[in-house]
């Protein structure tokens, strides 16, 4: 300390923040090893430490459900009458009528590739044989979406018109986006019983914050001279708010019912789950059961059909004013009408058409075959990836390099080498002046030798604050460690470090590999027109579908879930790397070509920094995607939160379901909370 102030020109007087913050966890991190023989209680914490938090919630909430069970009951009781009367009217139409209106409907929307959408997805749906089940689906839909949207629209407006319950809605939704959906079934069983309606209320709420978010977004926008315009006119706040601010604010909030649309038909086979009736998700979870995988794909297409055409329609509606004939709707309407007279008595029952039924046969054998066929390299595929990549990654290389995996031991002697060599690394790195890049190399390495789900806790929580005070300052710092210490205290941490250790690498993996796939749309627009639709295909695929290919693939197994996450967390990254690079001011790119620099050069001194908060963004959504699907694919195989919160609906365990909910919410907001600090940084550092 006396040196660095007697003379300030040294240059560890200089030292950047990320510096300062990476050699404290490489202190600590060197501390816990040092210790890790005399002072265990240093890398695991003692079970004598843990708090009963997950019985204290559960015994909270068990009073506090029990006392309001009657009211929620009653709700319940209520809502099967919307139930009922959606379930009669799409069980009852005759199927051409509906394949009719839904044909129409594209029509006047989107002209004639809508309207073939919409005639092409519903008679798929048709030929699937699931016609019956897909209406029971489209009724939970119907249903829960206007609840949504009353709900959250509510919500969006009174965070509008109150300021001072903003910042607490907004958290409130964080939390909401954060949670993953099983988390709160349990305690919805036990508030609604078992059956559709509890379906319903699960789908509702998981939908209600886009449109909440979107309506709060939506109103903020609204330009001051209209709300100026409305105040000068006399009306009053309610006819201010109601008949100019939201119909300026249309636009976006239709993109917030298309959002709810999609939230709501993602939720189907979740709510299956608790439903348990005839619908879509119910066959979907049935099939992957039996193991009926050609069965399960034909119906999880069917899912994907229904998120593909309300998708494109809803978002239409929001975004496009172009509407075309009428007269051609009602032309579709007359001939529909007119088909329907003139065959009614002939009119198959639509669970008598399958003909598609010889196609997920064939998607049974073919599978059978390819397995069979194929069967030596897929499973080196899948063993090679989990003893060289995943294991080593989850308990280190001092307990996962072994005879049966490696083909040798590993010794303490190892351990001492490869630490040297990340030492000599990182004073090369200082020697050429990235000292921070040196210090995070001995980090990642020290990582990687002992496992993250070995990690010492004082090493996550002094990491955690340093990360978090160099992406938002002491406040995050201090929100970060507090929240950790939540986990650490409910005796969550090892299944938390399960987690953290499964959703990291399907976050690196979709980093690398959604940034590649991102530069290259960005650079050869012929990439981009065969990754679009792919990406677009990803993202209107709900959850549990992404289990089905895997499974096909490679059966049950930590390796299963760790594609399905990636599968579906790579798609913003992919999107958000191509927007950022694409989208260079021009003013930028011409002082580049000026000074006579190359294509490559442009690349990575113009465009990259230039796209580094466009990217970082992206990261945040990957992560979020990432830990979504994490308590989904608990069913096909991994462990941590998302089998305790799956577990916890199995047992009606509502402390363990909401407390692992919270502990991988909690997980979710520090990740999100600091790349978005991250990316502040950068565009502030653009001028932007």
């Amino acid at each position: 300390m006396t040196a660095a102030t007697d003379f300030p020109s040294t240059k560890a007087t200089h030292l950047t923040a990320g510096a300062k913050a990476a050699l404290i966890t490489v202190f600590v991190g060197a501390l816990c090893l040092a210790f890790e023989g005399s002072a265990p209680w240093l890398v695991k914490w003692p079970a004598a430490w843990e708090l009963p938090a997950t019985e204290w919630v559960g015994t909270f909430l068990d009073w506090f459900l029990n006392s309001i069970k009657p009211a929620m009951r009653l709700f319940s009781d209520l809502m099967t009458y919307p139930m009922d009367a959606a379930n009669y009217v799409l069980g009852n139409t005759p199927w051409p009528i509906l394949i009719g209106l839904v044909t129409a409907l594209g029509w006047y929307l989107g002209g004639l590739p809508m309207a073939a959408l919409g005639f092409i997805g519903l008679s798929f749906v048709l030929a699937s044989g699931y016609w019956a089940e897909s209406m029971n689906t489209l009724a939970l839909v119907a249903v829960s979406v206007p609840v949504a949207l009353i709900v959250g629209g509510a919500i969006g407006i009174l965070a509008n018109e109150v300021p001072r319950v903003k910042s607490l809605v907004q958290a409130v939704l964080d939390v909401m986006q954060t949670v993953p959906t099983f988390a709160y079934l349990t305690p919805l069983l036990l508030l609604f019983g078992f059956g559709p309606v509890v379906g319903l209320i699960a789908s509702a709420i998981y939908a209600a914050p886009p449109m909440a978010r979107n309506v709060m977004l939506g109103l903020e926008r609204v330009e001051s001279d209209i709300k100026e315009a409305a105040i000068m006119s006399g009306g009053t706040r309610f006819q201010q708010l109601f008949q100019v601010e939201i119909p300026a604010a249309a636009t976006q909030i239709m993109v917030g019912v298309n959002q709810c649309l999609m939230a709501a038909l993602s939720m189907v086979i979740i709510a299956a789950v608790i439903g348990g009736f005839n619908d879509i998700g119910w066959e979907v979870l049935l099939t992957m059961r039996k193991a009926q995988f050609g069965e399960a794909m034909m119906a999880g297409l069917v899912i994907v059909v229904f998120a593909v055409v309300i998708d494109r329609m809803s978002g239409t509606l929001a975004t496009e004013r172009k509407r075309y004939d009428p007269r051609v709707v009602w032309a579709v309407l007359g001939i529909t009408a007119l088909f329907t007279a003139v065959v009614w008595s002939g009119l198959p029952d639509p669970s008598e058409i399958t003909l598609l039924n010889p196609v997920a046969g064939a998607m049974d054998s073919g599978l059978t075959a390819f397995t069979q066929a194929n069967g030596p390299w897929l499973d080196a595929l899948k063993n090679n990836s989990m003893f060289y990549v995943l294991l080593p990654l989850r308990i280190g290389l001092d307990q996962a390099v072994l005879p049966f995996t490696w083909g040798f031991q590993w010794t303490p002697g190892m351990s001492y080498g490869l630490f040297a060599a990340g030492i000599a690394i990182t004073a090369l790195m200082a020697w050429r002046g990235h000292l921070t890049g040196g210090l995070v190399v001995l980090i990642l390495i020290g990582m990687l030798e002992t496992g993250i789900a070995n990690l010492p806790w004082p090493f996550v929580l002094i990491g955690a604050a340093a990360l978090g005070w160099v992406a938002g300052g002491w406040r995050l710092a201090a929100l970060s460690v507090g929240l950790l210490c939540t986990i650490l205290f409910s005796g969550l941490w090892e299944r938390a470090l399960l987690s953290l250790y499964l959703s990291g690498a399907a976050v690196f993996s979709c980093a690398v590999a959604g940034g590649l796939i991102g530069l290259a749309s960005a650079v050869w627009a012929p990439v981009w027109k065969v990754v679009r639709p792919i990406c677009d295909m990803l993202q209107t695929i709900p959850l549990f579908v992404f289990l089905i290919p895997v499974l096909m693939v490679f059966q049950i197994g930590e390796f299963s879930a760790f594609l399905a996450i990636c599968a579906y967390a790579i798609v913003p990254m992919i999107r958000y790397t191509r927007h950022g690079l694409v989208n260079t001011p021009d003013e930028m790119m011409e002082a580049a070509i000026s000074s006579g620099a190359t294509e490559w050069q442009i690349m990575r001194d113009v465009r990259a920094p230039y796209a580094a908060p466009t990217i970082l963004l992206g990261l945040n959504q990957t992560i979020l995607y990432a830990f979504a699907m994490l308590v989904i694919a608990a069913l096909i195989g991994t462990t941590g939160l998302g089998q305790s919160i799956y577990l916890a609906l199995g047992q009606a365990d509502v402390g363990l379901g909401i407390s692992a909910g919270a502990a991988m919410a909690i997980l979710a907001l520090i990740a999100d909370r600091m790349v978005q600090g991250f990316a502040e940084e950068r565009r502030k550092a653009l001028g932007l």
